[in-house]
């Protein structure tokens, strides 16, 4: 019988998630930290989901480590650059386990660096051309019904130095500036993103070698893109960077966040641009109402992937074809984007 493990935050969470998957689940308790914990909890398991975030300032890659000793299928949706580097490191470890693992497969990163990988492809096997500049631009409104996990990761990200590429060269810039208002289509309209250190600019400057490389967000109500930036200016990155501080911060700011959640919704967008040698500008576009039901319906998608045999032995990106393969990433999109209000792939 197929049987996976997925690891949530809270006792609260887990219980919630029994409840909603039935008598076929279970819930249990371990120490994230705890190897030993880990391993106990992931005997006879198929494959290991880990969405126990932020995932930022973490030293570790625990579960990861347990997946590899227990020869568990292994799939997280991190979206910090140096711990989505640091996964990458245990390749041979995963290689000589046998054991199929993906980081950074959530919905961005994760289904946006597919979309950027299809581009990519489309560009130089049917068009000919050879890719200059490659941009990703996410929108979430409010906290995206995720709470304090996305409020955690905001803040820890703003104590990061932006990572992006420019013809080649790795270049460092200030968090939270370099704004650009984005056309993200029908259902969300234009909105201003700004810079943030996301692993996919690497990642796909790495994979997908392309020379120029950056990665936006933004959110809504404006004036929560104005407290962000004004965090930036205002309190020291040491601060930003520390997760207890932060954790305070997510405390104190977590019930007004709720509250205009409440007004503002839970959409989500995402858009890559890519442009070529040849002028040629080509876009992908996704878009759903709920980014809870987006992240689930993309982390599900990676899962199931897993289990079909797409990915090979060995931690992979999601835009890597080991990671998924070529030919199941028209399946891969489908699945991900089942409820989106747009999705639009080589436009």
């Amino acid at each position: 019988m197929l049987s996976v493990g997925v690891y949530v935050m809270t006792r609260e969470k887990g219980a919630a998630m029994v409840a909603t998957l039935g008598k076929n689940s279970e819930f249990v308790e371990v120490n994230i930290n705890n190897k030993d914990s880990l391993e106990a909890a992931l005997s006879d398991v198929d494959l290991v989901v880990h969405a126990a975030g932020p995932f930022q300032q973490s030293q570790k890659c625990t579960v990861l480590e347990a997946a590899i000793e227990t020869q568990t299928a292994y799939l997280d949706v991190c979206d910090d650059t140096n711990y989505a580097f640091r996964a990458k490191s245990f390749k041979g470890r995963a290689v000589d386990a046998n054991i199929p693992a993906i980081t950074t497969g959530g919905v961005y990163p994760g289904v946006s660096n597919v979309m950027a990988a299809e581009l990519v492809r489309a560009a130089r096997s049917e068009s000919k051309t050879e890719p200059e500049r490659l941009r990703f631009s996410y929108y979430t409104a409010g906290s995206g019904g995720a709470g304090p996990t996305i409020l955690a990761t905001s803040f820890l990200l703003l104590g990061e130095e932006v990572v992006a590429y420019n013809k080649g060269q790795k270049i460092k810039l200030k968090p939270f500036t370099g704004m650009l208002n984005v056309d993200f289509g029908k259902g969300i309209g234009k909105r201003d993103v700004y810079l943030l250190n996301l692993p996919e600019v690497r990642s796909a400057h790495e994979v997908l070698e392309v020379p120029t490389v950056s990665a936006r967000f933004g959110t809504a109500p404006f004036f929560w893109n104005w407290g962000m930036e004004a965090m930036t200016n205002l309190l020291p990155a040491e601060f930003l960077r520390d997760r207890s501080k932060v954790q305070q911060l997510v405390e104190w700011f977590d019930p007004l966040v709720r509250a205009v959640d409440g007004i503002a919704g839970e959409r989500v967008s995402m858009r890559v641009d890519l442009e070529c040698t040849n002028e040629r500008s080509t876009l992908a576009l996704f878009s759903h109402r709920r980014l809870s039901v987006a992240v689930g319906n993309a982390t599900a998608a990676f899962a199931v992937a897993i289990l079909e045999g797409s990915t090979q032995p060995g931690v992979w990106f999601p835009e890597e074809p080991e990671g998924i393969a070529v030919e199941a990433r028209e399946e891969l999109l489908k699945r991900a984007a089942e409820g989106a209000i747009a999705f639009v792939m080589n436009k």
